[in-house]
């Protein structure tokens, strides 16, 4: 088969890629002629993701390779003006992808946004292995050592041998470039940190820690929402924040992906009585195993008549991710045929008026593409004026020695001003005021456990020596009727501070 030279994208003394057309069909490659074995390209001829592109050919002469691969039409992302929302869509999947290839045991070594295309579809494709390796048991450092200066970890340079740690690093440094000055909020600040400390050991040691540590995921019990008498076992993830909408044309994922299938629909979203908590049905197709995703999006209307989910831009929008089901009042544990998820909304309301949320199952881009959005029944909001829940008080660190681990709580002591479907949330921080993680409880789910307080999980707090604090948000069941007590979503004031708690060493 011939191939006509289109363009020429880069030559050097060890490669050249080209553009090439396929002659009889008109279909336009990559051609790559490297200089050396790069054997790893058939492995990667194996796979298919749909952040890759794929590799039709491989030829490996002497000691040259050529490879032939998809072309994909698309800017890199550093070329262009990213939105906050984009840039985290592009860090949510390059996470993906790079998950992905780690675990096939692929290192990438070469992470930069001139790696990273924005194709067409509106989904990345990573590029570019021509650094990549497969780690070596017996090697103590990198026969090549290869890479872009200023993304490649000292590692990389000689000093031992690159594993998934050494992308880690790569990543960090290309979420920073993506963000701009937006690197500095303090939701990122302390992740991108730790994905670029110059000790490996002290970075993330896998691509799925920075994914939940840069979305702020909350670890949340499923039964927060419910009575004290439910049973209430399994953990509920939310994994982003939410955040207001301005149009409805935002960079987002439309389903229209031809060769992959389109989840159904949730069913029969609506509410809770006034307790401003939405119920929908599950769709357990949606994420991997028992671990469904989901996104609502959150419509204020003055009148009753509902949105136009086709033209009406919605206000807010989030997503929730889980392995808990429930039948649809919330009382027990659901089947799979009445199995329902639900989140509270009561925070998200800003005006008096009809609120309605719409959901859809997310799919994972490989097999299934997102269901079509369903609409709830309207919930009455008359709260905007309500007075706020009393603040926590008497915050204090308590511990329970396990089995296997020491657990500690952030603890308070008016318990009394609270209902039992209320929710406390922790929210912890380092010494230097960075924010780590928050997780959410009901009060009734607390009273069940006989627990003192919010559990902070230890894998957040478990650094010898490492000195820490807490606040304590309660969110509110009653919308009409009160607020949620005061946000400490950010660094908050002195006043609503737990005591520093410094973690002492198992040794000692």
């Amino acid at each position: 088969m011939g191939y006509q030279e289109i363009k020429v994208l880069k030559q050097s003394e060890k490669s050249k890629v080209q553009i090439v057309k396929e002659q009889g069909s008109g279909q336009l490659l990559v051609r790559k002629t490297l200089q050396g074995r790069h054997s790893l390209y058939q492995k990667l001829q194996t796979l298919s993701h749909p952040y890759l592109p794929l590799v039709y050919e491989v030829s490996i002469e002497d000691e040259s390779t050529i490879v032939l691969e998809e072309y994909i039409e698309g800017r890199t992302v550093g070329s262009i003006e990213l939105s906050e929302k984009q840039c985290r869509i592009i860090v949510k999947e390059l996470c993906d992808v790079l998950i992905f290839l780690h675990e096939k045991g692929i290192i990438h070594r070469d992470i930069k946004p001139s790696n990273i295309l924005l194709a067409k579809d509106g989904h990345i494709r990573l590029i570019d292995f021509d650094a990549a390796r497969m780690p070596k048991k017996e090697a103590e450092q990198d026969t090549e050592l290869l890479g872009t200066k200023g993304y490649a970890p000292p590692e990389q340079y000689g000093f031992s041998q690159t594993d998934e740690r050494a992308d880690i690093y790569a990543l960090g440094v290309t979420i920073k470039q993506l963000l701009g000055s937006r690197a500095g909020k303090r939701r990122y600040r302390s992740c991108l940190s730790k994905c670029t400390n110059l000790n490996p050991d002290k970075r993330y040691q896998s691509v799925r820690q920075v994914k939940k540590a840069f979305f702020g995921v909350f670890r949340m019990r499923a039964g927060i929402f419910f009575a004290a008498a439910a049973v209430l076992t399994a953990v509920v993830l939310w994994n982003a924040l939410p955040s207001s909408m301005g149009a409805k044309d935002d960079f987002q994922s439309d389903g229209s992906e031809t060769d992959l299938l389109v989840l159904p629909a949730p069913a029969d979203a609506h509410w809770d009585g006034e307790t401003g908590i939405g119920y929908w049905g599950c769709v357990f197709e949606s994420g991997v195993g028992d671990d469904q995703r989901y996104d609502w999006r959150l419509y204020r209307r003055d009148t009753e008549s509902p949105p136009d989910l086709e033209k009406d831009a919605w206000e807010r929008e989030g997503t929730m991710r889980g392995n808990v089901w429930w039948t649809r009042d919330g009382t027990e544990l659901g089947t799979a045929g009445e199995a329902y998820f639900c989140t509270s909304f009561s925070d998200e309301f800003w005006d008096n008026g009809f609120y309605y949320f719409a959901v859809r199952a997310s799919g994972d881009g490989i097999t299934y593409v997102d269901s079509p959005f369903t609409l709830s029944d309207a919930f009455v909001f008359t709260g905007k004026d309500a007075p706020e829940l009393p603040a926590p008080e008497g915050l204090y660190w308590a511990a329970k020695e396990t089995d296997e681990s020491r657990w500690y709580f952030g603890a308070f002591t008016n318990w009394d001003d609270y209902e039992d479907k209320d929710v406390v949330d922790v929210y912890v921080y380092n010494e230097a005021g960075e924010y780590i993680m928050n997780t959410m409880v009901s009060k009734g789910f607390l009273l069940d456990s006989e627990w003192p307080g919010v559990r902070i999980r230890q894998e957040f707090v478990g650094e010898p020596g490492e000195t820490y604090r807490f606040a304590l948000q309660v969110h509110t069941s009653r919308p009409n009727e009160y607020k949620s007590s005061p946000s400490v979503s950010s660094y908050p004031e002195e006043k609503y501070l737990s005591p520093p708690f410094t973690v002492p060493n198992p040794l000692e």
